[in-house]
């Protein structure tokens, strides 16, 4: 049984991918780390021994500790975060506990670097639809929660990644873009090994609208109807995206807690079945 200042890795992986996910700082040394370079999602790494600096942008917030084994590391590191008011619990048992359980990992190499804020940076076309809201979802709720988003005129996307160090996606001959028939939310999910299963749902109901191919799920028709009425509501592409956040929550817990329900009216006649 957990200690009252432990979350297990059941109960972590309820959070992970959904607006109450904690904050995740994996803290295990760099010995450790270099021998299976993998992150629980939305985790990022930060010394053991400099966690104190961290406590001023941690307030109000949520915070899990994570080193290799669950022990002195990621339990001192909490307490250390509690003592300076913060909600801090270590995920009981680690990264070893997370990869028994055969949750999925991130490819740490297949990360784009932070900037000095500590954020990766991501460039794509202006007036986003469907891949380029889905993506910046993706990327938030599972690589980096403090994740910047730049949306410019599509020809001058690859200009600006290479004048502000910004990662392009979603434009034609770079790395995070369409693959055949699959769309970048799909290569996102390959490349950073997110092997999900709602995920991997909601990707189908993303490649049905985003590529048109509305027989691939019946949702799909759905999702374009939405993303073009907020495309019309918003003028401003972040303010869009905010609210596509919410949109995407929606589509993720209905294809992990919801793909079996369905809603009958009139209630009456429901009973009465």
């Amino acid at each position: 049984m957990p200690s009252p200042t432990e979350i297990t890795v059941q109960q972590l992986s309820r959070l992970i991918g959904t607006p109450d996910c904690p904050v995740l700082i994996d803290i295990c040394i760099d010995e450790d780390f270099e021998a299976d370079a993998r992150l629980i999602p939305s985790a990022f790494r930060h010394p053991f021994d400099d966690i104190a600096s961290l406590a001023s942008s941690l307030e109000d917030k949520r915070v899990v500790v994570i080193c290799q084994k669950g022990l002195k590391l990621s339990q001192g590191a909490a307490a250390i975060l509690r003592s300076k008011g913060i909600v801090a619990e270590n995920l009981m048992g680690g990264n070893f506990a997370w990869r028994d359980a055969g949750e999925s990992l991130v490819l740490a190499e297949n990360l784009p670097p932070p900037n000095d804020e500590g954020r990766t940076v991501w460039v794509t076309r202006h007036r986003p639809k469907i891949d380029r809201i889905a993506c910046p979802w993706l990327i938030r709720r599972f690589i980096d929660p403090k994740a910047q988003f730049l949306f410019v005129s599509p020809s001058e996307v690859l200009n600006v990644a290479e004048k502000f160090d910004a990662t392009p996606f979603d434009v034609d001959d770079v790395f995070w873009s369409h693959r055949g028939d699959k769309c970048t939310f799909d290569t996102m999910i390959e490349e950073f090994k997110l092997d999900i299963e709602p995920l991997k749902h909601l990707a189908t109901i993303v490649r049905g609208a985003d590529t048109n191919r509305h027989d691939l799920a019946p949702e799909a028709a759905g999702l374009l109807a939405a993303s073009l009425g907020l495309s019309r509501m918003y003028r401003n592409d972040l303010a869009q995206l905010d609210a596509g956040m919410v949109i995407y929550d929606a589509f993720y817990r209905w294809a992990r807690d919801a793909t079996n329900e369905g809603h009958d009216w009139p209630a009456s006649l429901s009973r009465a079945k």
